[in-house]
């Protein structure tokens, strides 16, 4: 079955796409997604693959994540999500450690997004989460944006802690796409609850990336925008 999914993968190849894919993905020298491939495939196409190889086992996948191509491994994640949401505790538990010891292959950001708080987050809704704060230090990038977007699952329980908490570790990173993935999760917070976000804006105003806070403050009224991106909030 894993070699028929390789072999409809490469027949749904679309050079043109993977062009535009390349180019949208960063994949050039010196980029954040360097060395990444892309088949050219859109989401409906490996979204029908995935339902139509969805007994794949683990090994299957394991083996897709270590995939040049990045469909490929989004293929494999997705196939893994639909085995987490169907699965035993047990089992979920299996497909956690799984996912967290293949991080290797889950190193673009449209990976880690449609991942992360679908297993990750999900997971650890009400356990420990102490994980999510080693990776936040890590030195990898993409375990960095598995901890932020992994709380996008708590976020939707309307549990902030770990988001603001996870928030500050990452403030003085550098790389653009941690300050956009900050950024995102605390917009998300401020939809459920602005007074809270504000509260913890008004803290860190002045320390937070402009990208981060753009991004945060984006469903703000005009008035309050433009106190916090001139940083006269107080």
């Amino acid at each position: 079955m894993l070699e028929k999914l390789k072999q409809e993968l490469q027949d749904s190849a679309n050079s043109e796409q993977a062009k535009i894919l390349q180019r949208f993905f960063k994949t050039g020298k010196g980029d954040y997604g360097e060395g990444d491939v892309f088949l050219g495939l859109m989401a409906p196409k490996m979204r029908e693959l995935a339902k139509k190889h969805k007994e794949l086992n683990l090994d299957d996948i394991k083996e897709l994540l270590k995939s040049e191509y990045n469909e490929a491994r989004w293929i494999a994640l997705l196939i893994l999500i639909n085995k987490y949401k169907k699965s035993s505790l047990e089992e979920k538990q299996i497909i956690f450690d799984f996912y967290l010891y293949n991080t290797d292959g889950i190193n673009n950001w449209n990976l880690v997004d449609i991942s992360a708080p679908n297993i990750v987050g999900n997971w650890l809704l009400d356990k420990n989460k102490s994980i999510l704060y080693e990776l936040a230090k890590s030195e990898n990038l993409w375990e960095k944006r598995i901890a932020i977007i992994s709380t996008f699952a708590f976020i939707r329980e309307n549990q902030f802690e770990d988001t603001f908490k996870i928030a500050e570790i990452l403030l003085g990173d550098k790389h653009d796409l941690i300050h956009k993935a900050v950024g995102w999760m605390l917009r998300e917070v401020g939809k459920r609850n602005q007074e809270i976000l504000e509260e913890f804006l008004g803290k860190h105003y002045k320390d937070i990336p402009r990208t981060t806070l753009r991004y945060a403050i984006e469903r703000f009224e005009e008035e309050k925008r433009k106190r916090f991106l001139t940083r006269k909030w107080k």
